[in-house]
């Protein structure tokens, strides 16, 4: 009789082990169907990425095309030589499609956009192209080169490399009374030869939040661009603030440096 009882009890417990694993198996069986025929929602509209907030001005529509010759040519395929800095021993740079690939002996480059003025008071557009360097980081610092258009073809004039954002990275360029404007982030911060100045005592910001900028003209002079008039560096935080002139020179004129 005991022996009937424990044998009894087993069977028991055995059917309800094996109900409730049964139930289990039925309820994940019935969740994956259920997903597995749940209608995929895909968004109508992808927001695009925001464009980083160094390069908005740059592709602003202002001076985007021209009439000119030179407003023609596809500078998306074209070679460029490299200023100082960024040189490499491949020699110049060869654009296709607009781009250079990354790899382990050579910087990655891309082409942004091209401005188009007379710079030079011939009554002729000249192209200011722009690249932008891939540092395969956030990173943004710019490649500028300024062609006129001679004997059928691109001739050019001026190349110079800026800095990334808040050091002296490149804001805007556009024509001023027969001027070129080059607007560079940070104090009193402006393009000498083929490179940027450094860094101002007193100029040290988080490079991807820009507090002021530096406002230079060039005016073409006897075959070469060449500053024209005082370096004028506005506050971005306090819009109305008046411009300083040369200020790197009044900050080491007051520490008793010249300026590097």
């Amino acid at each position: 009789m005991r022996t009937k009882r424990l044998r009894r009890a087993r069977g028991l417990k055995f059917g309800t082990i094996f109900a409730l694993a049964m139930a289990l198996v039925s309820c994940g069986l019935s969740e994956a169907e259920t997903a597995k025929n749940a209608p995929v929602v895909v968004p109508e509209n992808e927001p695009s990425p925001e464009l980083p907030a160094a390069q908005v001005e740059l592709l602003e529509p202002e001076n985007a095309d021209s009439d000119s010759l030179i407003g023609s040519y596809n500078f998306k395929d074209h070679t460029y030589p490299l200023p100082r800095g960024w040189q490499e021993a491949e020699g110049d740079l060869v654009l296709q499609n607009g781009f250079r690939r990354t790899t382990e002996e050579r910087i990655g480059m891309e082409y942004l956009t091209t401005k188009y003025f007379d710079a030079t008071g011939d009554g002729k557009d000249e192209a200011f192209v722009i690249l932008k360097i891939g540092t395969g980081g956030s990173a943004l610092p710019h490649l500028v080169y300024v062609f006129e258009w001679k004997d059928d073809k691109p001739e050019l004039l001026w190349y110079f490399r800026t800095g990334d954002r808040a050091d002296g990275g490149l804001k805007k360029i556009y024509p001023e009374d027969g001027a070129v404007v080059i607007e560079l982030f940070g104090q009193d911060r402006y393009i000498f030869g083929e490179m940027e100045t450094l860094k101002i005592t007193g100029d040290e910001v988080q490079l991807c939040c820009p507090t002021h900028f530096t406002r230079t003209r060039y005016r073409w002079t006897n075959g070469s661009f060449k500053m024209d008039g005082d370096r004028l560096t506005y506050s971005i935080v306090d819009p109305g603030a008046e411009p300083v002139p040369n200020l790197g020179e009044l900050k080491a004129k007051e520490a008793g440096e010249p300026r590097k």
